[in-house]
């Protein structure tokens, strides 16, 4: 379901796509997208994680992960309290939502845009993402909001304005 097709059934929660972010590599600047496809299996296509690249598949010890979600309201509330203002995609994940309590979706499957995912766990911040934003406080800053690991698992289109509906 995207923002511009069926309303949700009564019972569910609804969220948005604010900002759409792919890193093509490793360590590699975030670039902005206004929709982008999501491949079940394997992550957005022109990011690191459809590559094969990025830390969940470089590392034996992480599990795999296709897309990464953060809240807006996390960044924001970042900045208020470290004064970590991080740039739009410097935060490493990959699509920033607006009203969704993401830390209440591990292991729950739910739709953003076109496409269906799961999410598999916290994406707790670290000292590598830290360095990349240049931000000194920001893995204390996003510390236990730093978002959402999920993987896809049916494909779609996700784009900037489109419906996270769980």
């Amino acid at each position: 379901m995207d923002g511009t097709s069926e309303r949700p059934a009564p019972g569910t929660r609804t969220g948005s796509v604010e900002r759409i972010h792919v890193a093509p590599d490793t360590g590699g600047d975030p670039e902005s997208r206004d929709s982008v496809e999501a491949v079940a299996g394997r992550g957005l296509v022109g990011d690191r994680y459809y590559r094969g690249g990025g830390i969940y598949n470089e590392n034996e010890d992480l599990e795999p992960s296709d897309v990464t979600l953060i809240e807006a309201e996390a960044l924001e509330a970042a900045a208020a309290d470290y004064a970590a203002a991080f740039e739009p995609g410097a935060h490493r994940r990959n699509v920033t939502t607006r009203g969704v309590a993401l830390n209440h979706l591990v292991g729950e499957r739910f739709r953003v845009g076109g496409a269906i995912v799961e999410g598999t766990g916290l994406c707790e911040p670290c000292g590598y993402m830290e360095s990349l934003a240049g931000q000194p406080d920001g893995a204390a800053a996003l510390e236990h909001r730093g978002g959402l690991d999920a993987r896809i698992v049916e494909s779609g289109t996700i784009g900037v304005g489109d419906d996270v509906v769980w």
